[in-house]
This record gives C-alpha cells, structure tokens and sequence, in this order.
C-alpha cells in the first residue's frame, strides 16, 4: 500500500528541514562554546523552531484546512442535488479565494442548466399532452366524418353518371368529386397520425423499394417539364417496411415536386452507404424553404401550403424514427432542398423491428 503524505505533512517537512539545517549548521558554529552553554543555546533554538512550526501549522489550518472541509462538505450537497450550496471564502483575494469563485460560479451555471431543462421537460410535456389529445380529437373527428363523405362521394359519382354529356352541371359535379377525393386524404392522413400502423419491417433490397416509388412519382407529373432521376448504387439489404418507405420517398418527392415552379425541374433521388447506413437523397432544384420555417418543417400541422395539413413530413419523421433511422434536409431559397434519409442495416434495423413488432407502444390498427 502506497503512502500518500497529508498536506500539513507537506506544507512543514520544507520548514522542518531547513530549521534541522539551521541547527547543524549552528552546532558547528558553537563548537568553541562550552557545553552548558551549547547545549542552553541549542534547546533555544530547538524551542524557537518547535515554535515557528506550530504558528506554521495554525496559519495552514486556518488558510487552507478549513476552506478544504468547506469545499468538500459543499461538493458533497452539490452531489445530493442541492444546487444553492455555496462556498463562504469566495471573497478572499488570493488562490483559495479564487477557487470559491470558481465553485460557485460552476453551481450557479449548473442550477441555471438545471432550471432550463425543466422549463424545456415542461414545455414539452405539455405540447406532447396538447398533441395526444389534439390527435384523439382529429381521430375521432376524421372517424365520425369518413363513413358519411363515402356515401356523399357515391351519390355523386351516380349523379355524375346520370347527367348528360352536355349538361353544365358537370364542371360543377368534377369539382365536388375532386374535393370529396382531397377531404378524403386530409381524413386518412389524420387518422394514419393518430393511429399508426403496425410495420412490416424485413431485409430487402432498398434500391427496388425506391424505383417504384420514383416510378409511380413520374405519374404525378406526366404534364409538367420535371425530369426525376434515379442513381442507384449496390448495398447490402436494408431491413424496412417497403410500403411505409414507399410512403416516406414519395412524400418528399411530391414536396419537391410542388417546390418547382415556372421552370424546368430537375428532381434527383440516390442511394448508397455511408457510415453503416443506407442513405436516401432527395434533391430538387425548387424554391427552396425560408430559415424561419425550416426549423418547424417537421411539427404537426404546420404546413406553409393553402391546402395542406401539415402532416405529410411529421408522419414521414415518423416513418424513419420507426425504423430506427434519421431525416435531415438542407435548403436555399431560390436555389433547392436537399432531405437525406439514413436508415439502418439490416442487423440494427431488425433489432428496432423487434421492438415495432412486439413493443407495448406500438399503438394497434383501429
């Protein structure tokens, strides 16, 4: 076992040496003298250093020990929580003193840290219970609304069916069936927000996944003078929910696509490893996002669109936070928007998917 020296011992083995050399050198200097009076000479100074150390000892203890228990005694309700202990030598204008400053100031900066992450936990536990129950509102609105707008949109199919073909009733008919079709989404949207569906996530080959995704996205736009891309690139499997990726891709491919107007559009969609996932880009050369609503692009409900809900890119975050994976986007205005989806490989995805699959909050399909 080690001998660690304490700081008394430290502070007066370089006094209690030098006054040793001092004696030594002191009975040689009196080796002329008689010995009652080297030996009266010597206890004097053998007193006088005995007494230097003691004085020596009692500034230390006052200087240094008791700060030292303070400190310790401090940092020890700081480990407990409390997060008002403060030291009292923090005032003094010298090392001792500066370590108190310092101490307190690493408190207060952690009590404020503190104080700021509650207020952050509270700010979102009440956006998250304003969320919940908004999203059981949405569900049970678009529930109640659903069944009745299918019967609506039957009866106007008929009507349509029944009017001739030169009655001018029949812009009118197109248009209602167009918005019956566009409340219809908005009702299924919410639904799929409130009530997610359980995934189906498997190794699967991710570039086929994307390419009829890019596929049926070219269908949208057979009119306008957009051209989408697709690279590919080898990679192993990617454990996903085809459908639900599907999903995701085609969402931010109708986003770009809406993104591109009065010029033509070049819309590019790759796929390939980088630092143990698979990665997704979809880039556009559109319009680009302002910065102030850059940071709100995945919120519930915020849209900057007249007809939007607002929840195409929270569901699609969703989609990639299910499969354990991250969605990132970069835009400027004017000059495009880049979103990059890295999901995990095979290993790490099914791990996720075990927990999509069985875990208790995995909502059911109603």
């Amino acid at each position: 076992m080690r001998f660690h020296p304490g700081w008394r011992l430290k502070a007066i083995l370089p006094v209690a040496i030098v006054l040793l050399a001092g004696l030594a050198a002191f009975e040689v200097v009196t080796l002329e003298l008689e010995a009652s009076e080297r030996f009266q000479l010597l206890g004097v100074a053998a007193g006088g250093a005995l007494a230097v150390c003691a004085v020596l000892l009692v500034a230390l203890a006052a200087l240094i020990q008791r700060p030292l228990l303070e400190l310790s005694k401090k940092i020890e309700q700081v480990s407990q929580g409390d997060l008002y202990a403060r030291v009292s030598f923090s005032d003094r204008d010298d090392d001792i003193g500066r370590l108190g400053r310092n101490f307190n100031d690493m408190v207060r900066q952690l009590r404020d840290g503190r104080d700021e992450l509650q207020r952050i936990h509270q700010t979102q536990m009440s956006r998250a219970e304003h969320l919940a129950t908004l999203g059981e509102l949405a569900a049970g609105l678009a529930h109640e609304v659903r069944n009745p707008l299918s019967g609506i949109a039957g009866a106007v199919d008929i009507l349509a069916r029944d009017l001739p073909a030169t009655s001018s009733s029949r812009p009118i008919v197109s248009e209602v069936q167009h918005e019956v079709r566009r409340i219809q989404g908005i009702l299924n949207e919410l639904l799929d927000y409130a009530r997610p569906k359980p995934f189906d996530i498997r190794p699967a080959d991710l570039n086929i996944t994307i390419e009829h995704t890019v596929q049926l996205a070219r269908q949208h736009i057979a009119s306008r003078p957009i051209d989408v891309r697709f690279e590919p690139s080898p990679i192993p499997p990617v454990a996903h929910d085809p459908l639900q990726v599907q999903r995701l891709i085609l969402n931010l491919l109708l986003n770009a696509f809406q993104a591109i107007k009065d010029k033509d559009g070049l819309v590019t969609v790759d796929v390939q490893t980088v630092d143990g996932f698979a990665q997704v880009r979809v880039r556009d050369n559109g319009s680009g996002i302002s910065p102030d609503h850059l940071r709100n692009i995945f919120r519930p409900f915020f849209t900057t669109k007249r007809r939007g809900t607002g929840l195409g890119l929270s569901l699609s975050r969703r989609i990639v936070e299910q499969h354990g994976g991250t969605i990132d986007v970069r835009s400027s205005q004017d000059i495009g928007t880049e979103f990059v989806v890295r999901l995990p490989l095979a290993a790490a995805a099914l791990e996720t998917a075990g927990v999509i699959r069985h875990g208790k909050d995995q909502s059911p399909d109603r």
